[in-house]
């Protein structure tokens, strides 16, 4: 599709993602929306990107211009923006994010009145609908029919009682000292106060967004100074959200990053272990590792690969029955509790294992081995159908038969193929990477 990505609408602020772009693509979600409308009331939330004010004002214009009312909450995590959604009796909500992306850039995020993204079929309708100019004119409205808006400043208190409330009640976080980093981003607020709320000592890293630094060498991609201040500070955990708080990175006591899917594995087998996982299995990407194929066989649980994107796992899961699953990357979804990855959310399941296992999280959060993997990005010129591209067939059939798992897809943002391989043999593997990097340098670059 021209316009929608793997998550939203998403690229540089005011040339790709303009005013006028965001105003367009309002209406033309109005336009689509209208015939379902219940309500016809939108929520409208953001991160803390100074470009957010041009988006919101411009998606505020589309919406009203249309005939609907817009509910404008501010600065708040993605996750929060799907849950108030669907609490506030919205036909949709919007957020205003490019993610882990820099300030340069943003998107929109579209979730329906019942707080879940809106699928592949819906965004290409809302495409069809962008690009129909006369469709556009008609549907502006005139008089008492055209929307309002008006702004609400104490949603926050609505997500925070539902952080605490994935939380057990016969918990609590204190004697824990925890740091916490919020990336400048939307969680700035409710991240420091729901822990606090909690009982734990909270230490708060890079809580002060300017419009500029959000993800700036901090958060969940960049989490050096959050190892560094979890060991000055002899906590029990360090964690690192990103720009709009959907992922998370969890630091041990060591000050050492728990792999992702090691997190997936311990959760999942925790939560198989209290009787409350659905489905008897768990959702992970194809990026996941084999090691927690091998983990959760053990527990008597399948793992489900979907393709990337939290949205992706979402899908399997629902398909699946299943209430757990994310990606390796951070984004971690408890389904009894989110309705897309929650960075606050995954936190404190985290703590709720540790507590209750009576373990420090370097022990409890690394229960199985990793294969070998590496993950190298190739910039291209032009991204080529990989089934024109000759002689790959023959590259990855030799790697099949020597037990080498792989994984080749282009970005869906940027001119770069990633190319994934995971074995047992660490040293094949990297000889192996090396060859297959050169061959498609060659053939997509020549």
């Amino acid at each position: 599709m021209r316009l929608f990505g793997t998550d939203g609408v998403r690229g540089e602020a005011g040339s790709f993602l303009s005013a006028e772009v965001a105003m367009k693509l309002a209406m033309a979600a109005g336009i689509y929306l209208k015939p379902h409308a219940v309500t016809s009331k939108i929520l409208v939330g953001k991160d803390t990107r100074r470009s957010g004010y041009m988006i919101e004002n411009a998606l505020v214009s589309g919406l009203t211009a249309v005939g609907f009312d817009v509910v404008e909450v501010g600065p708040m995590p993605t996750p929060a923006i799907a849950f108030i959604t669907e609490n506030m009796r919205c036909d949709a909500g919007i957020m205003i994010s490019a993610s882990h992306n820099s300030f340069e850039d943003n998107g929109i995020k579209f979730f329906d009145g019942r707080g879940d993204k809106f699928s592949r079929e819906v965004e290409k309708k809302i495409e069809d609908i962008f690009f129909d100019d006369e469709a556009l004119r008609e549907a502006q409205v005139t008089g008492k029919k055209i929307g309002k808006a008006k702004r609400i400043d104490d949603v926050i208190g609505r997500y925070i009682v539902q952080l605490k409330n994935s939380f057990p009640v016969e918990m609590t976080l204190q004697g824990m000292r925890i740091v916490l980093d919020t990336a400048n981003g939307a969680a700035y607020k409710v991240g420091p106060t729901v822990l606090e709320e909690l009982g734990a000592e909270v230490i708060v890293l890079h809580d002060k967004p300017d419009g500029f630094n959000i993800n700036e060498g901090c958060g969940a991609l960049h989490t050096k100074d959050l190892q560094n201040a979890v060991v000055k500070y002899r906590a029990d955990l360090g964690i690192a959200l990103d720009g709009d708080a959907d992922r998370v990175v969890i630091i041990d006591e060591q000050g050492e990053v728990v792999d992702g899917d090691q997190l997936l594995g311990s959760l999942g087998v925790y939560m198989h272990e209290r009787g409350v996982l659905q489905g008897a299995g768990i959702v992970a990407t194809v990026m996941s590792n084999k090691g927690l194929d091998d983990y959760l066989d053990v527990h008597g649980l399948k793992l489900y690969r979907s393709d990337v994107g939290d949205k992706n796992v979402l899908e399997i899961m629902k398909k699946e029955g299943i209430n757990f699953g994310g990606e390796q990357s951070g984004h971690v979804i408890l389904h009894d509790f989110a309705k897309t990855g929650d960075g606050l959310v995954s936190a404190l399941a985290v703590l709720a294992l540790l507590i209750d296992k009576k373990k420090k999280a370097s022990e409890a959060l690394r229960p199985f081995s990793l294969y070998p993997q590496k993950l190298v990005n190739i910039q291209v010129k032009e991204k080529k159908p990989l089934n024109s591209i000759e002689g790959l067939y023959e590259e990855l059939a030799s790697l099949e038969k020597q037990g080498i798992r792989q994984l080749i897809r282009y970005s869906g943002t940027e001119n770069k193929l990633r190319v994934l391989l995971e074995a047992k043999n660490s040293k094949l593997m990297e000889e192996k990477m090396d060859a297959l990097v050169a061959f498609f340098k060659k053939a997509l670059n020549d």
